[in-house]
């Protein structure tokens, strides 16, 4: 990618920018620099309202061609967007699941009739959806899911029977995608089926779990005889497992530079309180911030290289490991500039950002693939050693 903006790409960020401080205040002021539920401000109504106003602004399906409603603007659009949306306090993205990675799959592998039903929902912000992959059995290694999905010769329908776990926003969510065994004695890669699966019917049930924030962002979903048409489908029976890991693949996409803008905030957040506290004037302190603000830099480089469609996937593979292993860092350099205020309960939003910052970030070395899975995928698929 080119690092240098053309005059075109200056003034779409300054539209961004334009639209983003017109838009976001007023009822939606509570959302500003809010990075999920759990966050002051955030509610997942409001939330839900700020979803549709993005939608009617234009900024929703950037990427997607225009045949299915999407702008389908050049990549390094998307990329400023997704900067300069964070930059300007733009709140976590209740729609990112079914806008990021389920739409891009639909269009995909999906049929006309599929895309027809389902994409102007998510366009709009007003179809939420979720995430069912992992279970309790099968989180990081996903081949080994048991959850299982049969055909009902009377109705059509397809009848789901099994359980997924850290299920992102399902309580808020309106369907679920769920990748389930659809062929008895299969295992591993092979049998699977994604199905699109209705959450708001007698066979789903839903339970939250707590974290150590007292949120509940994720959720158990049991599924009991559980029902979705026999259409709903991505891709046929048995090719499930290629589905889910294009499905995957979106991840790493423009939106990606939007979380590394929100880091960038968390360590602007850390530098003004090590400033506050005098903490800037430890040697030690201010050369693991110095370290952290140059490892973001290299973060984000990798990134932009990486965020086209046709980078190499063996470029791409370091991609999750190294960004959670830098905001882990970032989340233990926190506490120690806040010294002993961080084990401290008190009234002031910045301490209270840098102590949810440590607690937030003692997940992101195991969650979407602990690091010791993401070792063996970087050494099995892209350095090709043998297992």
């Amino acid at each position: 990618m080119n690092l240098q903006e053309t005059g075109a790409e200056r003034a779409f960020r300054e539209s961004v920018r334009a639209w983003m401080a017109t838009h976001l205040g007023g009822d939606f002021e509570p959302l500003r620099h809010a990075s999920a539920m759990g966050a002051p401000g955030y509610t997942p109504a409001l939330a839900k309202r700020w979803e549709q106003q993005l939608a009617a602004g234009g900024w929703t399906g950037l990427g997607w061609p225009r045949s299915h409603g999407g702008r389908e603007l050049p990549l390094a659009q998307q990329v400023i967007f997704h900067e300069e949306y964070v930059r300007c306090g733009g709140p976590g993205r209740l729609g990112h699941i079914g806008e990021t990675l389920l739409a891009p799959t639909l269009i995909a592998h999906g049929t006309p009739e599929l895309q027809a039903r389902f994409l102007p929902g998510i366009l709009a912000g007003q179809t939420y959806w979720a995430q069912g992959y992992s279970e309790p059995g099968a989180g990081s290694d996903l081949a080994a899911v048991r959850t299982r999905a049969r055909l009902d010769p009377a109705s059509g329908d397809w009848i789901i029977d099994g359980q997924k776990v850290w299920t992102s926003w399902a309580h808020e969510s309106d369907w679920i995608f769920v990748l389930a065994r659809c062929e008895s004695g299969s295992t591993r890669h092979k049998g699977l089926v994604l199905l699109l699966v209705p959450l708001d019917q007698p066979g789903v049930s839903l339970r939250p779990i707590r974290q150590i924030t007292g949120d509940a962002e994720f959720n158990e979903v049991f599924f009991d005889g559980a029902r979705t048409e026999g259409a709903l489908m991505l891709g046929a029976p048995g090719q499930g497992w290629a589905v889910a890991m294009f499905l995957l693949g979106c991840e790493r996409g423009a939106s990606t530079l939007g979380q590394q803008a929100h880091f960038r905030s968390e360590l602007e957040q850390v530098v003004a309180v090590a400033r506050r506290s005098g903490a800037a004037r430890d040697p030690v302190l201010r050369q693991r911030i110095a370290q952290a603000a140059l490892g973001l830099q290299t973060l984000r480089s990798h990134a932009l290289r990486t965020a086209d469609e046709n980078a190499p996937a063996r470029a791409a593979s370091i991609s999750k490991y190294a960004w959670s292993n830098w905001r882990r860092s970032l989340g233990e350099l926190a506490v120690d500039v806040l010294g002993g205020a961080g084990g401290i309960a008190g009234d002031d939003p910045l301490s209270q950002a840098l102590q949810r910052l440590w607690l937030l970030s003692r997940a992101d070395t195991i969650y979407a693939g602990s690091n010791e899975i993401q070792c063996n995928l970087m050494a099995e698929r892209a350095l090709q050693m043998p297992r």
